[in-house]
């Protein structure tokens, strides 16, 4: 793995990190009614796809070993290019239930 592919993987390990962090003891209801909070998780998210990006030119290898890389980089776009109609359930779905086996991915590689 390329040194610049371990660095793409560390800023999707530490944008999960964060996403759990702001999210802690929040149901959907109270991610709703927080702005900053839900701002700052799609921020998150953003960075984890744009960092999926990048490893797709840097080193589709790497890439090619997470399993949903594409979709990640589909849902960045969506959030960036439909901010004015993201579906709040959607993304608390996506952080509850698909984060978890991104993050033992991800921390596979790591290793």
């Amino acid at each position: 793995m390329q040194d610049e592919a371990l660095k793409l993987l560390m800023d999707i390990r530490e944008a999960l990190i964060d996403i759990d962090t702001f999210t802690l003891g929040l149901n959907l209801e109270g991610y709703v009614s927080d702005p900053l909070r839900s701002a700052a998780v799609e921020r998150k998210f953003e960075i984890i796809g744009e960092a999926c990006n990048r490893l797709s030119i840097r080193d589709e290898e790497t890439f090619e070993k997470i399993t949903h890389a594409s979709q990640i980089i589909g849902f960045r776009n969506r959030l960036i290019h439909g901010y004015d109609a993201v579906d709040h359930a959607i993304v608390w779905d996506v952080l509850k239930n698909k984060l978890p086996f991104l993050r033992d991915e991800v921390d596979g590689l790591i290793r």
